[in-house]
This record gives C-alpha cells, sequence and structure tokens, in this order.
C-alpha cells in the first residue's frame, strides 16, 4: 500500500447518518483492510442510495447503524486507490468473520493524454453545476466547535443543524436552523467571542463558492489516484506573489469532479462525495480560526504564562450526516436569530436525542482537543454534557 494512499486516506472522513429507534436498529461491526493485512483508514462504508453511512477509524475498525428495511441493501465500502467493495447487509451480518478486504487499484495516468494542471483546475470550476447537487436541498449536519486558549481546547459547542443550500454555485448558505445542542464545561479565561453562527463560515470561505483565482497560482500536478472507476488527479497551485498560499485540488479526470479540497486559508479541508445519481455533496470540513489576543495580568496567572499575548482559536469540525433533496419535506427555519456568539446561543439540549444519536468515527482533529478538554480537570466529556446542559 502506497503512502500516497496513506496520506490522502482521509479524503473519505465522512458519514450519512441516522437516528434510528432502538427497536429498528442493526448494528453493523466490522475491520477493514488491505490486500497485505494492513488497516484501511477513513474507508467510506455505507449504502450511497439511502444517504447512510460512516468512515473507518485509523484502525480500520467500523461502526454503522441500520434500520431493518436495509437487510437487502447493498453495502458499500471504497477508498482513494482501492476497488469499491459489494456485499448484501443480509451477507455481511452472516459472515463469521466481519472483516472486509480492499484490492489496490494500480493507476498510471498517461502523461501524453493529460490536461495541462490549469486546465483540469478551470473545467473543474465551470462544471460544478453539472458535477455536485446544484437544486435546492437540505443537509443534515454535526457541528462542532472547540474554543482554545494558549493552544489548548477549553469549550466544546456540538450542533446538530438543518441547511438549505445549493451547492458550491452558490456563495453562501440559503438558512440554516439549530435543531439539538449541547456544550461541555467551559474553561475560558479570555471568552473571545464571534457573532452569528459558523456554519455560515463553512460555505462562505470555501474555495469553489468564493472563486478561485487561478492564475495568481503556479499549478503542478503532484500525484494521481482513483475512486469508485475513476482516475483522480492531485494537484497542487502555490501562490506565485504569496509562496505560503497554497491550495490542493482532487479532480476527477473524466467529470471533473472535485472530490476534496485543502487550502492554507484557515488549515482547511472539504471533503466531497457522491450521491447514488453520481452528483458530488459536501460530507465532511474541517478548519482552524487563530489570532494573538493581548492579556491582562490577571489572566497571565490564570494561563500560566508570562506571555502578553496568547493565541486563541476556533477549531471546527463538520460531518454531513444526510441529504434530502424532495423540496417538499424540506423543513428548515432562518438562522436570522442566531446572531449571538454559538456559545451563548438558547439552543435545547435533549438528552434522549443524544443518547441515541449515530456519531461518527472519532478523528484525530477531535480526539486531540477532546484529550485537551477533559485535562483541565480531570473530568470526561460525557460528564460534562450531563453537568452543564
Amino acid at each position: 500500500m502506497s503512502r500516497l494512499h496513506l496520506n490522502i486516506a482521509l479524503f473519505f472522513l465522512i458519514g450519512f447518518q441516522v437516528v434510528l429507534p432502538a427497536q429498528e436498529k442493526i448494528e453493523l461491526e466490522g475491520l477493514v483492510k488491505d490486500e497485505h493485512g494492513y488497516e484501511v483508514p477513513y474507508a467510506a462504508v455505507g449504502i450511497p442510495s439511502k444517504y447512510v453511512g460512516t468512515a473507518t477509524t485509523e484502525d480500520g475498525n467500523f461502526y454503522l447503524q441500520l434500520a431493518k428495511s436495509n437487510l437487502e441493501d447493498v453495502l458499500e465500502v471504497s477508498s482513494i486507490g482501492y476497488l469499491t467493495f459489494k456485499i448484501k447487509v443480509r451477507d455481511f451480518l452472516n459472515l463469521e468473520e466481519k472483516v472486509i478486504v480492499l484490492k489496490e487499484d494500480i493507476v498510471s495516468l498517461d502523461e501524453v493524454n493529460i490536461l495541462a494542471s490549469i486546465d483540469y483546475v478551470k473545467h473543474a470550476i465551470k462544471n460544478l453545476k453539472n458535477t455536485t447537487i446544484s437544486k435546492t436541498h437540505q443537509l443534515n449536519m454535526l457541528y462542532r466547535r472547540f474554543s482554545t486558549e494558549a493552544e489548548k481546547a477549553r469549550f466544546l459547542i456540538e450542533h446538530y443543524i438543518k441547511v438549505v443550500d445549493r451547492g458550491p454555485i452558490d456563495p453562501q448558505f440559503m438558512r440554516a436552523e439549530v435543531i439539538e445542542g449541547r456544550k461541555s464545561a467551559d474553561y475560558r479565561f479570555i471568552k473571545d467571542k464571534y457573532p452569528g453562527h459558523q456554519v455560515m463560515v463553512t460555505a462562505q470561505r470555501n474555495p469553489l463558492r468564493e472563486g478561485i483565482n487561478q492564475k495568481a497560482y503556479n499549478w503542478n500536478k503532484i500525484g494521481d489516484s482513483s475512486y469508485d472507476g475513476e482516475d483522480i488527479v492531485i494537484l497542487e497551485g502555490v501562490g506565485k506573489k504569496n509562496k505560503w498560499k497554497k491550495i490542493k485540488l482532487f479532480i476527477g479526470v473524466e467529470t471533473y469532479g472535485v472530490y476534496r479540497i485543502e487550502t492554507s486559508d484557515l488549515n482547511a479541508v472539504y471533503i466531497y462525495k457522491k450521491t447514488s445519481d453520481g452528483k458530488l455533496v459536501l460530507s465532511y470540513h474541517n478548519r482552524v480560526w487563530e489570532k494573538d489576543i493581548a492579556i491582562n495580568p490577571m489572566q497571565r496567572k490564570l494561563l500560566q504564562t508570562n506571555a502578553s499575548k496568547v493565541k486563541a482559536s476556533y477549531r471546527h469540525e463538520v460531518f454531513v450526516l444526510g441529504v434530502e433533496t424532495d423540496k417538499k419535506k424540506i423543513k428548515v427555519g432562518n438562522y436570522e436569530g442566531y446572531r449571538n456568539d454559538m456559545g451563548d446561543m438558547d439552543v435545547k439540549y435533549n438528552p434522549d436525542f443524544w443518547n441515541n444519536f449515530s456519531n461518527p468515527p472519532e478523528t484525530a482533529f477531535y480526539k486531540k482537543s477532546k484529550k485537551e478538554l477533559e485535562s483541565i480537570y480531570g473530568v470526561p466529556l460525557e460528564q460534562q454534557f450531563n453537568a452543564v446542559n
């Protein structure tokens, strides 16, 4: 298994998940490996036609909740660099060993036939309306924001949100509504705040929505791979004036669909997944916004530092857990009421909802912040949720 495949495996850190009544649940647990016995991290595991799925952990394990009505559906396991594996849910449950082995898909693009790097970028942007869901649809999201001070997570807000979107052809989400929410204990001493719900920034700072100034970068092909039968070219743009400004695009050779974006702006990652009709939709995103903030003597003492300034940041993580394209079923209120900082918003807390919620796997991005937050006073996150909400 090549290092390139390992490095870009995060491409599949996604999941379309549902919350099901306990009596209707089918629980799937398994392990995904390659032909050499190595675990495959962040492989997509699910039923694309039903927008149901999850991703494997760094150790290749996965857990997925389905309904009994899914028994005859086909479970698909896919990851960049491997051939897609398919098996009926019922047949998987009957396996003695719940291990799925993915076969490597060897790719070597013909350099003679491949387009110039900038031409792929031009075609990708031009074809967004054809490659993505570009009609009104609803995204059901799990939104997490960790607030950090002195480079340590001190506060977590977790919201289940419904968003109305038209995809990358629109510069922003049309509207959003917080359905459920919960908070950790608040261990901040500075409490830097940002007005409005930051789920909107997920769209506003997306390069596909903002527009990419193609001529401002030097573009180079840095790799290739495949996904679900399509070859992928990996391009990197380096700023002509500012060398630190970089953007990386994973583009389909045939469709010009953009499967993944990495950008130095906010150290952000945007990951897209194919739906059953071949259209791409946002499935996972993370970003980090940070700045230096001046602190007073009391804050220095509390933060145990002699510095006159400390770094404060927001670490954001977004999972798209479901998509609704039927306009008659789209029901989302307006986010205009959310003018305060996320931490000050009056959001209802329903422990039954969270107890029955099918959480996506814990990413390294999430684990790092969770560990920092729990270490402050040695209080587990679940205990904090129960105590402060």
